[in-house]
């Protein structure tokens, strides 16, 4: 294993960018770890759009036990941390251990990604001013009055430690700078 990804997600979480994260992570040789409020099988949700419809629907999505609680986790054992969208951030960005977990990658400058929803923890944290980011259209205000630079252009974005992605329909572009941003600094860990 070339190092630990903390995942954080939780109730509501999107299934498909979980699953996703934890199988594509552990894939290019990283230990992905599922965090959580409390270790649990959590109730992920599956988001998609449906004809007629002006937003996306939410359904029941697939059981996934977190690994670890957010109390528990070390963040110095990690080399990255990875926000996951759904619903889970509308609550977790009011958590003040989250917080300061996404502000501790900042601070020790590891990279840090999220992709549809997740940035809401980001903003919360005070990470996305004076940044160009990605996400779901419609937290784009949220991003823009935290100072954030939004992009629609893209489906992912890079800035310095920072790469974000609209949605799991984004996974092909953001994954490639995901893995690439790791094997970075899986690079400058082995030098």
């Amino acid at each position: 294993m070339s190092g630990k990804i903390l995942i954080i997600t939780g109730d509501a979480g999107e299934s498909f960018e979980v699953l996703y994260a934890k199988q594509r992570l552990s894939e290019a040789g990283y230990q992905a770890v599922i965090a959580a409020p409390a270790v649990k099988a959590l109730n992920l949700v599956i988001h998609d759009f449906e004809p007629g419809w002006d937003t996306y629907v939410e359904r029941k999505g697939y059981l996934v036990t977190a690994d670890t609680d957010f109390e528990s986790v070390r963040p110095e054992e990690y080399v990255a941390v990875l926000c996951i969208g759904g619903r889970a951030p509308e609550y977790l960005r009011n958590n003040p251990r989250v917080i300061e977990l996404v502000r501790h990658f900042d601070q020790k400058d590891k990279f840090i990604f999220a992709i549809c929803h997740g940035i809401q923890i980001l903003t919360t944290a005070g990470l996305v001013g004076g940044k160009t980011v990605t996400c779901y259209e419609h937290v784009r205000f949220e991003v823009e009055s935290c100072g954030g630079r939004y992009v629609d252009r893209d489906e992912a974005v890079q800035d310095g430690n920072l790469v974000t992605g609209k949605t799991w329909q984004s996974h092909p572009d953001f994954y490639r700078l995901v893995i690439r941003s790791l094997n970075q600094t899986r690079k400058a860990l082995a030098n």
